[in-house]
């Protein structure tokens, strides 16, 4: 399949969990990847990997909290490919805490990965991409925690729900200066990764215990899997999608719909 034939992204936080997913299938449906992380040995290994399948992939180094690793990021996908079509902005933290518990250095270090680092990604990937006389578009990391009310998630809620009005606005200057370029959020709902993993301990309740009320959480009876979010980037990534800017996508086996 060639989905993305000429297509050359970013993906950050591309080397664990749903972000490695969106980065195997880009690179499978044809197109160029830079996968950004702060895991550099894993990071590294998928790129790797990637070309030894045949595909062009790349790994840089990227904190999302700074503009200079942004620009050097554009810079190197540039390198890689040519030019840059698409950027993914998928990397986070999760923090168990209620609006009583959270710390205010707890509060900035989630506004700052998700919040801040999405407006670099977009704001830095505008940049590069204006200039292009093609279809490119952003795909921003929300959650359906910024659509219903999560008590346990107060910061992640919080910056989820600032990346999602970034998201509408960015979207609207681009198409009012006619970029090129659309704008979009994806919203998973509990996704089998690591940082969903991590969180039992955090409850209290053993692994398989925690998977099955999950699980009952969501209509369609299971948690997601990376690459049910992975297939929507593919989607939005594509031309296939391109009458479609300031949308929400919610991935998540029926949880919002209750």
């Amino acid at each position: 399949m060639a989905r993305l034939d000429g297509k050359v992204a970013i993906v950050t936080g591309g080397a664990s969990g749903i972000g490695r997913a969106t980065a195997q299938m880009f690179a499978r449906e044809g197109a160029r990847v830079l996968i950004g992380d702060i895991d550099a040995p894993t990071g590294c290994r998928l790129a790797d990997e990637l070309r030894d399948e045949g595909h062009l992939a790349d790994f840089v180094e990227l904190d999302v909290t700074s503009a200079a690793a942004w620009s050097h990021a554009t810079e190197a996908a540039i390198d890689l490919g040519g030019k840059l079509t698409c950027v993914v902005n998928n990397a986070g933290v999760t923090l168990v805490r209620d609006v009583e518990q959270t710390t205010l250095e707890e509060w900035h270090r989630v506004m700052d990965i998700h919040a801040t680092g999405a407006f670099l990604g977009t704001q830095h990937g505008i940049a590069a991409m204006k200039a292009n006389a093609e279809d490119c578009s952003i795909i921003n990391r929300s959650s359906i925690d910024s659509l219903v009310g999560e008590g346990r998630f107060l910061a992640y809620s919080a910056a989820k729900g600032a990346i999602t009005s970034l998201t509408k606005a960015a979207a609207m200057t681009c198409a009012d200066k006619g970029y090129g370029i659309r704008v979009n959020t994806v919203h998973p709902g509990y996704i089998r990764t690591p940082l969903v993993s991590a969180e039992p301990q955090q409850f209290a309740l053993d692994a398989e215990r925690f998977e099955q009320e999950v699980a009952s959480w969501h209509p369609l009876g299971r948690l997601g899997e990376p690459d049910d979010v992975a297939h929507m980037d593919v989607f939005l990534a594509s031309e296939e999608s391109s009458w479609v800017t300031g949308a929400e996508f919610v991935v998540d086996g029926g949880y919002t719909a209750r």
